[in-house]
């Protein structure tokens, strides 16, 4: 995958301690129960932060709370400087779910070629999305299947077509939920290489959840979830540090056996 690339805009970018996300005492309800409890916490900018936790802990309510979809939050959650949801912002994130979120029956480039019309409106912006959808194609390593039906590509390869409908305007913000999971090995380090590469080279944000506490390795900043709630917030290190550790995953384990840890 292209790992090069650099800010092409002149977006002015906040300073390096101001936090990309901030949430603070943010609860999401299904119904009575509680699914989210009562999280804060801060995304830095330019990092990939790996969400990570068991399956069923509240992971996608969050990031779906991030992107604004979510109904019943509760809480002060700001991102990049704007209430989560605000109009502003929509061009300004881009959101990857579980299953692709791409047509079947379009090519991958009129896919991206849909997606970017959205984003960039209107005969006098032809170029601009010809130049969207030309940077995706090449960012997720889809630049000779540009003109295969998505239906026919494998679930891999799909999943690299939402991921570019998702760079589409160089985001700032990318959500991904769990955009590896179930992926062959050499295309998971591919991805994780674009990943770090966006944070680099365009100062993106990255916030990926995963269930595969491996992945935890790959980040810069780690929020591990567990029931709903965050049970520890920092980086690799610091996380192996404090619990004795040799891996994030024996120390995510021994924070559920011994809290105080």
């Amino acid at each position: 995958m292209n790992k090069s690339g650099s800010r092409h805009d002149n977006r002015p970018q906040p300073p390096a301690d101001t936090p990309a996300l901030a949430a603070r005492s943010v609860t999401v309800t299904r119904g009575s129960r509680p699914v989210v409890r009562d999280l804060t916490f801060q995304l830095p900018p330019a990092r990939i932060t790996g969400l990570l936790g068991p399956s069923g802990c509240g992971k996608s309510t969050l990031l779906r709370a991030v992107v604004g979809t979510q109904a019943k939050v509760t809480g002060t959650l700001t991102v990049l400087g704007r209430p989560a949801g605000h109009p502003a912002l929509r061009p300004r994130i881009g959101y990857v779910t579980q299953a692709p979120s791409v047509y079947a029956d379009l090519t991958v480039r009129q896919n991206l070629a849909y997606f970017a019309a959205i984003l960039a409106p209107g005969r006098a912006a032809a170029d601009r999305r010809a130049e969207f959808v030309a940077r995706a194609l090449a960012d997720v390593d889809l630049t000779t299947h540009a003109d295969a039906l998505t239906g026919n590509l494998s679930g891999g390869q799909r999943s690299r077509v939402s991921l570019a409908v998702a760079l589409l305007g160089t985001p700032e913000l990318l959500v991904l939920d769990e955009p590896t999971v179930g992926l062959d090995p050499v295309l998971r380090r591919d991805l994780w290489d674009l990943f770090h590469a966006l944070a680099a080279d365009r100062g993106t944000t990255l916030l990926i959840s995963s269930h595969v506490m491996d992945e935890a390795e790959r980040c810069d900043h780690l929020l591990l979830m567990r029931d709903g709630e965050i049970l520890a917030q920092d980086t690799p290190d610091a996380l192996r540090a404090r619990t004795g550790a040799p891996t994030v995953e024996e120390a995510f384990l021994r924070m559920v056996d011994t809290p105080a840890a």
